[in-house]
C-alpha cells in the first residue's frame, strides 16, 4: 500500500469518532480539486456502517478514504459509526458528508436524510457485485427447509441488516411463518451469528455470501460440517452516498473521485464484501436499489427497524 499523504489515525468507540482525522489546513483554505468548495470548513467527514468488526474495517476503509482524499483535494475524515440507525441519524442531523450504508440501511438513510447513492462496488469486468443472504445450519440437522424451523432458534445479525434480518425474516414469511413462530436471536453481528451456529447455540443462523467467503478464508468456517437450507435472490452491494443537502456541484465532485478510484484503492474494502479480484467502483442511482424498497414495504419497515 502506498500512502500518498499521511493521515493523523485516532481511535475510539464513541459514535462518529475520529478513526482518520484531518482538520483544516493552515492557510485555513476550502478548496479542493478543480476549484470545488470542501464542505464543513474543508474536512469530508465519512461514515462507515459496522458491517463486521470495526477493528478490521478501519484500515481497509482508511485505504479508501486516503485516495478518495487525494482525488478530492478535501481533508477526509473516516469513522466507523456505532449503528445502522446511527449513521441515518448522523447524515440527517448535517454530521456526515458521505456514508457508505447497506442496501436496505441505504433505504431507510434516502427517506431520512436524503442519501443519494453515487458509487458501489463492481467485479473485475465492471459490473455491479451482488452477494446473497443465506440460513444454514449443521449438516447432521434434521432440519432441511425453512418451514421447519418453527419452534426452533435462529440466530440473525442485527436488527435493520439487509441479509442478517430483513432477508432472513422475508424467508420466514414466504414459507408461511411469523417472526413468533421462530426462536429469533439477534447476535449483534453477522460474525456473531455465525459463532452461535459453529458453537452450538442456535440450531440455525444467517450466513451471508460475504461472511462466508471471510470466515472460510480465515479458518474460522468450514462449509462441508454445514448446509444452507435457504439462500436469497442477488443483492445489490452496498453503495456509498453522499449527503442531498451538499451543493450539487460538490456531489458530482464526490461522485466522479470516487469512481476515478483504482481497483487498488477499493481491494481491502471489496474483501470484505466478497468482491475478489475487485474492478474500479462503478456508479448506483436510487434506482439500483428498488428492490430493497419492495422489500421494506413488504415487511412493513420504519427507520425504527434500522437498529
Amino acid at each position: 500500500m502506498r500512502i500518498r499523504r499521511p493521515l493523523t489515525l485516532a481511535c475510539s468507540a464513541a459514535l462518529l469518532a475520529v478513526l482518520t482525522a484531518c482538520g483544516a489546513d493552515s492557510s485555513g483554505t476550502t478548496q479542493g480539486a478543480n476549484g470545488i468548495e470542501c464542505p464543513n470548513g474543508g474536512t469530508v467527514r465519512f461514515g462507515v456502517e459496522p458491517f463486521e468488526d470495526p477493528a478490521k474495517l478501519t484500515p481497509a476503509f482508511t485505504v479508501l478514504a486516503q485516495a478518495l482524499e487525494k482525488q478530492l483535494g478535501c481533508k477526509v475524515e473516516l469513522s466507523v459509526v456505532s449503528g445502522y440507525s446511527a449513521e441515518v441519524l448522523a447524515m440527517r442531523n448535517g454530521k456526515l458528508e458521505i456514508g457508505q450504508f447497506g442496501p436496505l440501511g441505504y433505504v431507510f438513510a434516502s427517506s431520512q436524510a436524503d442519501a443519494q447513492p453515487v458509487a458501489s462496488f463492481g467485479d473485475a469486468s465492471g459490473k455491479l457485485s451482488t452477494y446473497t443472504a443465506g440460513i444454514w445450519v449443521p449438516k447432521d440437522s434434521p432440519i432441511t427447509t425453512v418451514e421447519q424451523l418453527r419452534g426452533k432458534s435462529l440466530a440473525l445479525g442485527d436488527i435493520g441488516s439487509t441479509s442478517g434480518d430483513a432477508f432472513p425474516r422475508l424467508a420466514l414469511r414466504k414459507a408461511g411463518l411469523q417472526d413468533s413462530d421462530v426462536r429469533i436471536d439477534y447476535a449483534g453481528g453477522h460474525p456473531q451469528a455465525l459463532l452461535a451456529l459453529t458453537n452450538g447455540k442456535v440450531d440455525a443462523a444467517e450466513i451471508n455470501t460475504q461472511q462466508l467467503a471471510t470466515s472460510t478464508q480465515a479458518g474460522q468456517f468450514d462449509p462441508a460440517q454445514y448446509r444452507r437450507i435457504w439462500e436469497s435472490e442477488p443483492i445489490p452491494n452496498d453503495p456509498i452516498t453522499v449527503a442531498g443537502s451538499l451543493d450539487p456541484k460538490f456531489r458530482d465532485a464526490v461522485a466522479k473521485a470516487l469512481l476515478n478510484l483504482s481497483p487498488g484503492d477499493v481491494a481491502k474494502v471489496a474483501e470484505f464484501l466478497d468482491v475478489t479480484p475487485p474492478g474500479p467502483l462503478v456508479p448506483v442511482t436510487k434506482e439500483t436499489y428498488g428492490p430493497l424498497f419492495d422489500l421494506a414495504n413488504t415487511l412493513g419497515l420504519t427507520e425504527k427497524d434500522a437498529g
